[in-house]
Protein backbone atom coordinates (compact mmCIF):
# COMPACT_ATOMS: atom_id res chain seq x y z
CA UNK A 1 0.00 0.00 0.00
CA UNK A 2 1.41 3.63 -1.13
CA UNK A 3 -0.42 6.66 0.19
CA UNK A 4 -0.95 8.90 -2.77
CA UNK A 5 0.34 12.06 -0.97
CA UNK A 6 3.72 9.47 -0.77
CA UNK A 7 6.85 11.33 -3.12
CA UNK A 8 8.58 8.95 -3.70
CA UNK A 9 11.67 8.92 -6.52
CA UNK A 10 12.54 6.51 -9.17
CA UNK A 11 15.86 5.54 -7.72
CA UNK A 12 14.12 4.32 -4.78
CA UNK A 13 14.42 0.58 -4.50
CA UNK A 14 11.30 -1.20 -2.04
CA UNK A 15 10.83 -4.90 -1.13
CA UNK A 16 7.10 -6.72 -1.56
CA UNK A 17 4.48 -5.83 0.61
CA UNK A 18 5.91 -2.20 1.45
CA UNK A 19 3.32 -0.08 3.08
CA UNK A 20 4.18 3.72 3.02
CA UNK A 21 1.47 6.84 4.15
CA UNK A 22 0.58 9.89 3.82
CA UNK A 23 3.75 12.61 3.23
CA UNK A 24 6.52 10.24 2.94
CA UNK A 25 9.81 11.69 0.89
CA UNK A 26 11.61 8.40 -0.50
CA UNK A 27 14.79 9.40 -2.61
CA UNK A 28 17.89 7.36 -3.06
CA UNK A 29 17.14 4.66 -0.90
CA UNK A 30 16.59 1.16 -0.08
CA UNK A 31 13.21 -0.14 1.69
CA UNK A 32 13.25 -4.47 2.28
CA UNK A 33 10.49 -6.69 2.55
CA UNK A 34 6.86 -5.95 4.37
CA UNK A 35 7.89 -2.89 6.62
CA UNK A 36 5.69 -0.13 7.71
CA UNK A 37 6.59 4.24 7.21
CA UNK A 38 4.66 6.32 8.81
CA UNK A 39 3.40 9.51 7.73
CA UNK A 40 5.74 12.45 7.10
CA UNK A 41 8.91 10.03 7.26
CA UNK A 42 11.76 11.40 5.06
CA UNK A 43 14.62 8.66 4.38
CA UNK A 44 17.51 9.91 2.16
CA UNK A 45 19.50 8.96 -0.86
CA UNK A 46 21.96 5.89 0.73
CA UNK A 47 20.46 5.21 3.57
CA UNK A 48 18.80 1.27 3.85
CA UNK A 49 15.85 -0.12 6.25
CA UNK A 50 15.50 -4.10 6.16
CA UNK A 51 12.51 -6.20 6.39
CA UNK A 52 10.34 -6.14 9.01
CA UNK A 53 10.75 -2.80 10.01
CA UNK A 54 8.49 -0.26 11.34
CA UNK A 55 9.31 3.43 10.88
CA UNK A 56 6.73 5.64 12.78
CA UNK A 57 5.35 8.52 11.86
CA UNK A 58 8.01 12.18 11.57
CA UNK A 59 10.86 10.23 11.85
CA UNK A 60 14.10 10.90 9.80
CA UNK A 61 16.69 8.65 8.21
CA UNK A 62 19.18 10.49 6.89
CA UNK A 63 21.92 9.59 4.13
CA UNK A 64 24.34 6.90 6.01
CA UNK A 65 22.00 5.21 8.04
CA UNK A 66 21.53 1.32 7.98
CA UNK A 67 18.73 -0.10 10.16
CA UNK A 68 18.64 -3.60 10.09
CA UNK A 69 15.82 -6.07 10.14
CA UNK A 70 12.83 -6.27 12.51
CA UNK A 71 13.22 -3.07 13.99
CA UNK A 72 10.91 -0.92 15.72
CA UNK A 73 11.55 3.07 14.78
CA UNK A 74 9.36 5.40 17.28
CA UNK A 75 7.31 8.59 16.48
CA UNK A 76 10.11 11.65 15.91
CA UNK A 77 13.31 9.63 15.90
CA UNK A 78 16.15 11.80 14.25
CA UNK A 79 19.33 10.68 13.02
CA UNK A 80 22.62 13.21 12.48
CA UNK A 81 25.03 11.85 9.94
CA UNK A 82 27.52 15.25 10.06
CA UNK A 83 29.01 16.29 13.67
CA UNK A 84 30.33 19.64 12.28
CA UNK A 85 27.29 21.04 10.40
CA UNK A 86 27.38 24.11 8.86
CA UNK A 87 25.98 26.42 6.24
CA UNK A 88 28.37 28.21 4.24
CA UNK A 89 32.24 26.87 3.43
CA UNK A 90 35.48 29.11 4.68
CA UNK A 91 34.87 31.94 1.95
CA UNK A 92 30.92 32.19 3.00
CA UNK A 93 29.37 30.20 -0.07
CA UNK A 94 26.63 27.72 0.71
CA UNK A 95 27.74 24.44 1.60
CA UNK A 96 27.69 21.75 -0.40
CA UNK A 97 28.51 17.88 -0.04
CA UNK A 98 31.84 18.38 -0.34
CA UNK A 99 32.17 20.43 2.40
CA UNK A 100 31.56 17.85 4.95
CA UNK A 101 32.29 14.20 6.36
CA UNK A 102 29.21 11.90 6.44
CA UNK A 103 29.70 9.83 9.20
CA UNK A 104 27.87 6.15 8.88
CA UNK A 105 25.59 4.71 11.29
CA UNK A 106 24.25 1.37 12.06
CA UNK A 107 21.51 -0.38 14.19
CA UNK A 108 21.34 -4.10 13.84
CA UNK A 109 18.53 -6.35 14.05
CA UNK A 110 15.29 -6.49 16.46
CA UNK A 111 16.48 -2.74 17.81
CA UNK A 112 13.84 -0.83 19.23
CA UNK A 113 14.51 2.99 19.28
CA UNK A 114 12.26 5.33 21.85
CA UNK A 115 10.04 7.88 20.38
CA UNK A 116 12.01 11.31 20.47
CA UNK A 117 15.75 9.83 20.57
CA UNK A 118 18.15 11.32 18.69
CA UNK A 119 21.21 9.35 17.53
CA UNK A 120 24.57 10.74 16.71
CA UNK A 121 26.23 9.66 13.52
CA UNK A 122 29.68 7.37 13.27
CA UNK A 123 28.19 4.42 15.72
CA UNK A 124 26.41 1.26 16.05
CA UNK A 125 23.37 0.34 18.15
CA UNK A 126 23.64 -3.70 19.01
CA UNK A 127 21.69 -6.31 17.79
CA UNK A 128 18.49 -6.38 20.36
CA UNK A 129 19.42 -3.00 21.96
CA UNK A 130 16.61 -0.79 23.26
CA UNK A 131 16.62 2.97 22.99
CA UNK A 132 14.70 4.72 25.84
CA UNK A 133 11.97 7.75 24.57
CA UNK A 134 14.01 10.83 24.53
CA UNK A 135 17.76 9.09 25.05
CA UNK A 136 20.36 11.29 23.51
CA UNK A 137 22.45 8.68 21.91
CA UNK A 138 26.49 9.78 21.76
CA UNK A 139 28.00 6.16 21.40
CA UNK A 140 27.99 2.60 20.48
CA UNK A 141 25.32 0.34 22.46
CA UNK A 142 25.81 -3.15 23.15
CA UNK A 143 23.87 -5.98 21.87
CA UNK A 144 20.66 -6.68 24.04
CA UNK A 145 21.63 -3.10 26.01
CA UNK A 146 18.66 -0.63 27.14
CA UNK A 147 19.87 3.02 27.12
CA UNK A 148 18.32 5.77 28.46
CA UNK A 149 18.60 9.39 29.35
CA UNK A 150 20.44 12.70 27.79
CA UNK A 151 23.81 11.25 27.06
CA UNK A 152 21.93 7.82 26.85
CA UNK A 153 23.60 5.55 29.40
CA UNK A 154 23.40 1.80 30.07
CA UNK A 155 20.17 1.11 32.18
CA UNK A 156 19.94 -2.33 32.19
CA UNK A 157 22.09 -5.11 30.11
CA UNK A 158 20.86 -8.77 28.82
CA UNK A 159 23.60 -11.54 29.53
Amino acid sequence: MIAPTAIIAKDVKIGTGVSVYNFVNLYGCEIKDNTKIGSFVEIQKNAFVGSNCKISSHTFICEGVTIGNNCFIGHGVMFINDRHPQSTDADGNLATESDWILEKTIIEDNVSIGTGAIIMCGITIGKGAVIGAGAVVTKNVEPRSTVIGIPARLHWRKK
